[in-house]
């Protein structure tokens, strides 16, 4: 009997010892939920707090492009200082910090004006998108160039014929290994030209060693390129005299020189102004190309936070980013597209 009773009291000593550790991992379990639940509430804290901190440098800008002179828009004005428009941010909120990037969309090749409202080819944008191509940082060989240019007007176009050699429409991108349908449509997104035969990502995002063609390329505007925000690539293309690549590589440079001298601001009103760069004067750029207007603009903002870092005291690192398209016309700036992340 007293044997039996020795085993129960070994029986209450083991029961005891399951429920302590019964307690302790329920107990764990609960801490470990409730932290898990205090880091989602401060996660989604701060992701509400640096969202709202993207977008107050998104308005920011649109109330520089507001207020800006209209009648010529050039490196010169405030919306072109991304750099300025972010340094003083981190003045405005408590751990935080808005980081611009504005690019002018109407510097750059506008892909929908290949074609007219028919369906044809617009020569001039063709020929440009062809010098522009036919670049040495691309690589390409000039059938290549033709081949993409005809892909992309038959992106563009609305029928259902091939154009010349390399063209694409429904009969090539349907007999794919993954089909799908040719947009036939103005491209809405540049995105889409990933799905153009002959476009592949190292041409469109580029490489460590060569530049990608996303990066001067908008589905935006009606065809004139601000000559006075062009990047040097696209103003070498728009060079339509034959000279060596190299002279119209020394010829870009040469007008990006003087259109960021300040002596020079004021000759910018003029899609002339090109004329009075040293050498230039016989160099004829088709007008129907040129403006000094800018319409249409890209607008990133990041909202950063400050963290702690050992080695430099503390770092800036994105939390949230707001990229939009915006249209300025008749005064009235209108969001075309929006995204936040």
């Amino acid at each position: 009997m007293g044997r039996f009773l020795r085993n129960n009291k070994g029986i209450a000593l083991i029961l005891t010892l399951l429920i302590i550790s019964l307690i302790v991992s329920v107990t764990l379990q609960f801490n470990r939920y409730m932290r898990d639940d205090l880091y989602a509430a401060v996660n989604l804290r701060d992701g509400i707090k640096h969202g709202h901190i993207a977008k107050s440098g998104f308005n920011y800008v649109l109330a520089v492009l507001y207020e800006d002179d209209t009648n010529v828009d050039s490196f010169h004005d405030t919306w072109a200082d991304s750099e300025t428009l972010s340094e003083k941010s981190a003045d405005l909120f408590e751990d935080g910090r808005f980081k611009l990037e504005l690019s002018d969309h109407s510097g750059m090749i506008q892909i929908n004006s290949l074609v007219d409202e028919k369906g044809k080819y617009i020569n001039i944008q063709k020929d440009l998108l062809t010098r522009f191509l036919q670049s040495p940082e691309f690589g390409l060989k000039d059938e290549e160039v033709d081949h993409i240019v005809n892909a992309i007007k038959d992106w563009i176009d609305a029928d259902d014929d091939p154009t010349g050699f390399g063209g694409a429409e429904n009969s090539y991108y349907q007999g794919l290994e993954t089909p799908y349908s040719c947009q036939d449509a103005p491209v809405e997104f540049l995105e889409e030209l990933l799905l153009v035969k002959g476009i592949n990502r190292e041409l469109f995002y580029g490489t460590e060693k060569m530049p990608g063609i996303a990066s001067f390329l908008s589905p935006h505007g009606d065809g004139k390129i601000n000559i006075n925000t062009a990047e040097p690539l696209v103003l070498r293309a728009l060079i339509s005299d034959n000279p060596s690549d190299k002279m119209k590589e020394e010829m870009a440079h040469d007008m990006d020189e003087y259109r960021l001298n300040e002596d020079n601001k004021e000759s910018l009103s003029s899609t002339n102004w090109y004329k009075s760069v040293p050498g230039m004067d016989g160099v004829n750029i088709e007008s129907d190309l040129l403006t000094t207007l800018s319409t249409f603009f890209e607008i990133y903002s990041e909202g950063q936070q400050k963290r702690a870092n050992a080695s430099e005291g503390y770092e800036w690192v994105t939390a949230k980013q707001v990229t939009a398209i915006v249209q300025r016309k008749d005064g009235e700036l209108n969001i075309l597209s929006w995204k936040i992340e």
